[in-house]
């Protein structure tokens, strides 16, 4: 076999150089070619040679292989006339075997990429939970570079989250639990169910350069979306880009980051222990905008700011632009420090403690309060927050409020009966606990079995008004039968209902409120959170 093999490649690089020297003047070149011809020649049958011995071996035979001597590599270079291109059959007889010198060819040659494009489980549940490590999505990005976990040009990721609850109230038409709104156009009387599928993402995550990388999320939340009518209607039905930027940044080179583009306003933690269910803190304060960030990383300690562009944006920033909610200028910005100490133990146990500023928060806007409306001023955000994890429990709480008070929360009408009631700072906050068991999810800091309890509670209006409080409690327990699998169960009891949309009232003729604080809500919660 090995000598049919070698007769057919030497009939194959004779008749290529035949084709290849053609074109040739035959008088001019007669000389050259036939020394190319007997050199390729010897080349040839000096490797059927080597293939006799190699089959002999094979064989058993006592004989030692026989090893012709071959010209040097570089033998036919120094033959070829200059300016005249080289022959495949003169590249062929200068290697033995020129397919197995071949690349693979599903490796593509970039910059620490392995394929073009590729999936990472593990990456694409952390930067698609809307859980956990909610504002802070760029450095996870920036950390999974750095850990060489996205060793493609073009990383595919995506999400689906599917939930079957049953709703409970105690006031007909009043649910007050926050993952599920508006309320009003799909929930009616005091008992509902739900299965459904609240949300799906998709996300690329694509290095486009050393150094440089971009990101999009695209995200349907029929659930969660502002649109007018039920959950069927095509406009709760809308896929929108949820986030996206382009990076500069690589922690191998150097600790700084900078990102323009649509993403989280760096304020607050934000964060959940719940397997499911948004704390009190995300709905008031967690923010959403246009803007530039950028980032200093170094041993523990993370500092970001963003410069945010004005107007009503998307979650939780507004400062008004010439007394509009017009995003025509970039008035708007956020400030986070935090530091994280390790500690004994195991590798991931540490102590993380922050603190926030922002500009503007959405807290900004006269009786009534509607979404988007403009503001007459800014009204800054603080924050400060903490999260231990040692061992199989990790702790949270935040705390955070305007530093003015909101004037939406008072009714400026004389005759209204609630108009008793003065305006009040808002202000959120959050205690949570959750315990872990089974194996590791070494990559998430998460283990295998949770169970978690957590308490928030959002403050929007003096006591005893209609509109004062809302709080919120979370039991819940997870599985993760694999890194990007979570299935999970809550129970979740909502004391209060005050929707952010007129709060104070201002939607009905008598001038009273839709909010109530004895409108209490109970919800028996399971689902599934997936990524791939």
């Amino acid at each position: 076999m090995l000598a049919i093999f070698s007769r057919s490649r030497a009939l194959l690089f004779a008749t290529s150089a035949l084709v290849a020297i053609a074109p040739a003047s035959a008088m001019a070149q007669d000389a050259q070619i036939l020394e190319r011809l007997e050199a390729m020649e010897d080349r040839l049958e000096a490797l059927e040679q080597e293939n006799a011995a190699l089959r002999a071996q094979l064989q058993g035979s006592p004989s030692a292989p026989v090893i012709a001597d071959t010209p040097a590599p570089d033998a036919a270079a120094q033959d070829q006339v200059p300016g005249e291109p080289v022959t495949l059959a003169e590249a062929g007889a200068a290697q033995v075997d020129p397919v197995a010198e071949m690349d693979d060819p599903r490796e593509i040659d970039v910059a620490g990429s392995q394929n073009f494009v590729g999936t990472n489980s593990t990456y694409a549940y952390a930067m698609l939970d809307h859980a956990e490590n909610v504002n802070t999505k760029p450095l996870m990005q920036l950390t999974a570079l750095q850990d060489g976990e996205l060793t493609d040009r073009v990383t595919l990721s995506g999400g689906i989250t599917a939930i079957a609850n049953w709703q409970f109230a105690s006031v007909d038409d009043k649910f007050g639990y926050l993952m599920r709104h508006p309320t009003s156009a799909n929930q009616l009387g005091d008992e509902v169910s739900e299965v459904v599928l609240h949300s799906a993402n998709f996300a690329f995550t694509a290095q486009l350069a050393p150094n440089l990388t971009g990101y999009a999320e695209f995200l349907y939340d029929p659930q969660q979306s502002f649109g007018p009518g039920t959950i069927t209607a095509l406009t709760r039905n809308q896929l929108q880009l949820r986030r996206g930027w382009v990076m500069y940044g690589d922690l191998n080179d150097h600790p700084f980051y900078v990102a323009v583009g649509k993403m989280d306003t760096p304020f607050g933690l934000n964060d959940t222990v719940s397997p499911f269910t948004n704390s009190t803190n995300w709905h008031a304060f967690s923010g959403l905008a246009f803007g530039g960030q950028a980032g200093f990383v170094s041993g523990g300690l993370h500092l970001r700011g963003m410069i945010i562009q004005g107007g009503a944006q998307f979650r939780a920033a507004n400062v008004p632009v010439e007394g509009s909610s017009v995003p025509s200028r970039a008035n708007n910005f956020a400030f986070d420090a935090r530091y994280t100490l390790a500690l004994g133990g195991e590798e991931a146990n540490s102590a993380m403690v922050g603190a926030s500023y922002q500009h503007g928060t959405a807290y900004c806007q006269g009786y009534p309060v509607f979404h988007f409306n403009p503001c007459a001023d800014n009204n800054p955000g603080v924050a400060v927050y903490g999260r231990v994890n040692y061992g199989p429990l990790t702790l949270l709480g935040e705390y955070a409020r305007t530093t003015d008070e909101w004037e939406g929360t008072a009714v400026p009408i004389p005759n209204n009966p609630l108009s008793i009631y003065d305006p009040v700072a808002p202000e959120a906050f959050t205690l949570g606990a959750r315990l872990g068991f089974g194996d590791d999810r070494a990559a998430m800091q998460r283990r295998e079995f949770a169970l978690s309890a957590e308490f928030s509670r959002f403050i929007s209006g003096e006591d005893g008004s209609p509109w004062e409080r809302q709080n919120q409690l979370v039991l819940g327990t997870s599985w993760f039968p694999l890194p990007n699998v979570n299935l999970f169960g809550e129970f979740i009891h909502v004391d209060g209902f005050v929707p952010l949309n007129f709060l104070s009232g201002g939607n009905f003729p008598d001038g009273s409120t839709w909010s109530e604080q004895g409108a209490d809500t109970d919800v028996i919660m399971a689902g599934a959170q997936v990524a791939f």
